[in-house]
């Protein structure tokens, strides 16, 4: 607020949105029964984390401020494949990165790309 006084509503709602976070995060801890997440969602979470990463590598590749790449003089384009083809070929996460890096670098820095 502006006048720097807070009103009984905002402490209030401060503290029912508290209770809320603090319950809805200890509820497996507080439960006196052990939790079984259905085979449907422990299949689903699997995919989770691969998700999340296509969701924030995905567009930082084919795209540049907002637009898609419409050249194929992007490095990025080029590392990703090569960092793909390192994994599929070895299966390193480090590998794979370390090979997509040895193709940008040169690409982005040494052309300018």
């Amino acid at each position: 607020m502006i006048s720097g006084e807070t009103d009984l509503w905002t402490l209030v709602t401060i503290a029912l949105l508290a209770c809320v976070t603090v319950l809805t995060r200890s509820f497996f801890f507080i439960s006196r029964r052990e939790w079984k997440l259905p085979h449907w969602a422990e299949r689903g979470l699997q995919y989770a984390p691969i998700a999340a990463l296509a969701a924030v590598i995905i567009p930082e590749i084919v795209m540049s401020q907002g637009q898609l790449v419409r050249t194929l003089q992007d490095a990025r384009l080029y590392g990703a494949a090569a960092g793909m083809a390192v994994y599929y070929w070895r299966r390193s996460t480090l590998g794979c990165i370390l090979g997509g890096m040895a193709v940008y670098l040169p690409l982005h820095v040494g052309l300018g790309w």
